[in-house]
Protein backbone atom coordinates (compact mmCIF):
# COMPACT_ATOMS: atom_id res chain seq x y z
CA UNK A 1 0.00 0.00 0.00
CA UNK A 2 2.93 2.19 1.00
CA UNK A 3 4.30 1.83 -2.67
CA UNK A 4 1.22 2.67 -4.21
CA UNK A 5 0.42 5.58 -1.79
CA UNK A 6 4.00 6.95 -3.59
CA UNK A 7 3.28 5.53 -7.07
CA UNK A 8 -0.11 7.77 -6.71
CA UNK A 9 1.58 10.90 -5.28
CA UNK A 10 4.39 10.88 -8.01
CA UNK A 11 2.00 10.67 -10.87
CA UNK A 12 -0.11 13.48 -9.55
CA UNK A 13 2.90 15.51 -9.15
CA UNK A 14 3.80 14.37 -13.12
CA UNK A 15 0.30 15.46 -14.29
CA UNK A 16 0.10 18.76 -12.25
CA UNK A 17 3.50 20.03 -13.07
CA UNK A 18 4.57 18.24 -17.06
CA UNK A 19 1.63 17.27 -17.81
CA UNK A 20 3.23 14.57 -19.63
CA UNK A 21 1.05 11.19 -19.60
CA UNK A 22 4.01 9.30 -21.78
CA UNK A 23 6.49 9.37 -18.89
CA UNK A 24 3.13 8.90 -16.43
CA UNK A 25 1.83 5.07 -18.35
CA UNK A 26 6.25 4.29 -18.41
CA UNK A 27 6.24 4.25 -14.79
CA UNK A 28 2.59 2.52 -14.28
CA UNK A 29 4.01 0.10 -16.49
CA UNK A 30 7.52 -0.67 -14.91
CA UNK A 31 6.00 -0.81 -11.49
CA UNK A 32 3.22 -3.00 -12.29
CA UNK A 33 5.53 -5.40 -14.74
CA UNK A 34 7.99 -6.05 -12.32
CA UNK A 35 4.60 -6.38 -9.27
CA UNK A 36 3.45 -9.29 -11.89
CA UNK A 37 7.44 -10.52 -12.63
CA UNK A 38 7.72 -11.12 -8.75
CA UNK A 39 4.35 -13.05 -8.39
CA UNK A 40 5.63 -15.14 -11.16
CA UNK A 41 8.96 -15.56 -9.42
CA UNK A 42 7.69 -16.95 -6.69
CA UNK A 43 5.81 -19.42 -8.54
CA UNK A 44 1.94 -18.12 -8.75
CA UNK A 45 0.18 -19.58 -12.13
CA UNK A 46 -1.12 -17.40 -14.79
CA UNK A 47 -4.83 -17.43 -13.04
CA UNK A 48 -3.54 -16.36 -9.45
CA UNK A 49 -1.17 -13.41 -11.01
CA UNK A 50 -4.12 -12.54 -12.83
CA UNK A 51 -6.53 -12.41 -10.59
CA UNK A 52 -4.08 -10.59 -8.00
CA UNK A 53 -2.84 -7.82 -10.22
CA UNK A 54 -6.49 -7.34 -11.23
CA UNK A 55 -7.28 -6.84 -6.90
CA UNK A 56 -3.96 -4.42 -6.89
CA UNK A 57 -5.14 -2.19 -10.27
CA UNK A 58 -8.33 -1.66 -7.90
CA UNK A 59 -6.69 -0.83 -5.05
CA UNK A 60 -3.91 1.14 -6.86
CA UNK A 61 -6.92 3.45 -8.81
CA UNK A 62 -8.97 3.60 -5.88
CA UNK A 63 -5.77 5.43 -3.81
CA UNK A 64 -4.72 7.27 -7.43
CA UNK A 65 -8.25 8.65 -7.38
CA UNK A 66 -9.20 9.44 -3.94
CA UNK A 67 -5.50 10.53 -2.57
CA UNK A 68 -5.84 14.22 -3.55
CA UNK A 69 -8.45 16.78 -3.15
CA UNK A 70 -6.72 19.76 -5.71
CA UNK A 71 -8.63 22.66 -4.31
CA UNK A 72 -7.07 25.93 -5.65
CA UNK A 73 -3.94 23.80 -7.13
CA UNK A 74 -3.08 22.61 -3.62
CA UNK A 75 -2.52 18.90 -2.76
CA UNK A 76 -4.79 18.06 -0.34
CA UNK A 77 -4.92 14.36 1.10
CA UNK A 78 -7.70 13.41 2.03
CA UNK A 79 -7.82 11.13 5.75
CA UNK A 80 -10.55 8.47 4.59
CA UNK A 81 -8.58 6.85 1.97
CA UNK A 82 -5.81 6.51 4.72
CA UNK A 83 -8.23 4.52 7.07
CA UNK A 84 -9.11 2.46 4.56
CA UNK A 85 -5.78 1.06 3.25
CA UNK A 86 -3.53 2.18 6.56
CA UNK A 87 -5.84 1.18 9.10
CA UNK A 88 -3.07 -1.45 10.70
CA UNK A 89 -1.04 1.38 10.97
CA UNK A 90 -3.28 3.98 11.62
CA UNK A 91 -5.21 3.03 14.89
CA UNK A 92 -6.41 6.11 15.98
CA UNK A 93 -7.33 9.51 14.03
CA UNK A 94 -4.31 11.30 15.06
CA UNK A 95 -2.27 8.36 13.06
CA UNK A 96 -4.37 9.18 10.32
CA UNK A 97 -4.21 12.31 9.98
CA UNK A 98 -0.16 12.26 10.39
CA UNK A 99 -0.56 9.78 7.54
CA UNK A 100 -1.95 13.00 5.58
CA UNK A 101 0.23 15.52 6.62
CA UNK A 102 2.91 12.63 5.33
CA UNK A 103 1.69 12.04 2.06
CA UNK A 104 0.99 16.32 1.66
CA UNK A 105 4.91 17.01 2.76
CA UNK A 106 5.65 13.96 0.00
CA UNK A 107 3.64 15.82 -2.62
CA UNK A 108 5.00 19.41 -2.17
CA UNK A 109 8.87 17.51 -1.97
CA UNK A 110 8.38 15.96 -5.09
CA UNK A 111 6.69 19.10 -6.63
CA UNK A 112 9.76 20.80 -6.53
CA UNK A 113 11.93 18.03 -7.92
CA UNK A 114 12.62 18.28 -11.67
CA UNK A 115 11.13 15.70 -13.93
CA UNK A 116 14.61 14.07 -14.98
CA UNK A 117 15.23 13.21 -10.77
CA UNK A 118 11.55 12.11 -10.35
CA UNK A 119 11.71 9.73 -13.88
CA UNK A 120 15.24 8.20 -12.64
CA UNK A 121 14.00 7.84 -9.07
CA UNK A 122 16.28 10.03 -7.48
CA UNK A 123 13.87 11.01 -5.04
CA UNK A 124 15.71 11.28 -1.43
CA UNK A 125 12.71 12.48 0.80
CA UNK A 126 13.35 12.53 4.59
CA UNK A 127 10.18 13.10 6.83
CA UNK A 128 10.77 13.58 10.36
CA UNK A 129 6.99 13.62 11.72
CA UNK A 130 4.67 17.10 11.71
CA UNK A 131 5.07 19.82 13.47
CA UNK A 132 1.64 20.50 13.63
CA UNK A 133 0.45 19.63 17.80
Amino acid sequence: MLIFLHLSIVLIVLKNKFGDKDKEQKIYDNVFQNIEYHFRELGHGDVSVNNKMKQLNRIFYDILLKIGAIENKKFKAQQSIMNKYFKEHTTNELNSLEMCIYAESFYNFCFDLDIKDIISGNINFKYYGSTKT
